[in-house]
């Protein structure tokens, strides 16, 4: 019989385009992906891809084997979680991403917490600025924040938060008189870009509405993570928009001062995000569960 961990390495190496990366989402050698590719081919009596020094190619009869791949690998999945019951113990894997930034303020804690009640599980944790591409990466569960674009992921929203805008006191000495309630005179300082954030619709006590730009002609400095976006506030480098968590410290502490009290700029969420397929494994189910009553204590 076949093993099913070939299928699941065939699956890997198509999804993620070439052996060296489906080597290392599977945490493999790359010489172990190939060898049992080989061997699936072999047992199966069909190619199924055609290899070069640049790309992979689904052969006709691979096309065929992948989407049948997926259905059995998927039953197999929902078979195990259904015998084993809800209750319990969890083993196997779990490959979660989320950014460094919110990773060290929340997700750490629930990954502490979860696997100190799930030990069997071996749970990886990735931190990177960029949105990780769920399926050719192998993640069951990204930790997303802010508005979400990726329509083929299912999401789960376990919190909300508040941005705000924050600059160092230095920033604004010497501009005569300051005027932090004012948005055309926020508007009109130097201010530090972050090319993810789209326009905010700023919104006063009073319900009048103004578009603040995220990334308007005066960004001198930009920064791609939130990490160097605040290094640079503090520097008195310009105006920022952040999460209100992220500044929390430094506004307490006088290093950054907040804009705009009397204004709200739209909250964001916090969600969950996974592969939309038919059967949601245990693991990312309750690590959801998990998460949102983290959020909600």
């Amino acid at each position: 019989m076949i093993s099913l961990d070939r299928f699941d390495i065939f699956k890997a190496v198509v999804d993620a385009g070439s052996l060296s990366a489906a080597a290392t989402a599977l945490g493999l050698s790359r010489a172990v992906v190939s060898f049992n590719l080989k061997r699936l081919e072999a047992d199966l009596g069909v190619a199924l891809l055609i290899r070069n020094t640049r790309s992979l190619t689904l052969t006709d009869a691979g096309e065929r084997f992948y989407e049948r791949c997926v259905e059995t690998l998927e039953s197999a999945r929902r078979a195990i979680d259904e015998a084993r019951g809800d209750d319990a113990p969890l083993i196997g894997r779990l490959r979660i991403t989320t950014t460094p930034e919110y990773a060290a303020h929340a997700v750490i804690g629930w990954v502490d917490t979860f696997h100190a009640t799930h030990t069997g599980l071996r749970i990886h944790l990735s931190t990177s600025s960029a949105p990780a591409q769920l399926i050719p990466e192998r993640f069951d569960l990204a930790i997303r924040l802010g508005r979400l674009q990726d329509a083929e992921y299912r999401a789960a929203e376990l919190s909300r938060y508040d941005i705000v805008a924050v600059a160092a006191p230095s920033l604004l000495r010497g501009r005569g008189r300051a005027r932090p309630d004012d948005p055309a005179w926020v508007i009109g300082l130097p201010r530090i870009g972050y090319p993810r954030l789209p326009d905010q619709v700023l919104r006063a006590s009073d319900g009048t509405e103004t578009v603040f730009p995220s990334n308007p002609g005066n960004v001198m400095l930009s920064a791609d993570n939130a990490a160097t976006l605040l290094a640079f506030a503090r520097a008195g480098h310009g105006v920022a928009i952040m999460p209100r968590w992220l500044a929390a410290r430094d506004l307490a502490e006088g290093a950054l001062v907040a804009l705009l009290r009397r204004h709200r700029f739209p909250d964001q969420g916090v969600y969950a995000v996974y592969p939309n397929t038919r059967h949601v494994p245990h693991a990312v189910r309750r690590f959801i569960d998990h998460a949102r009553q983290a959020t909600s204590g």
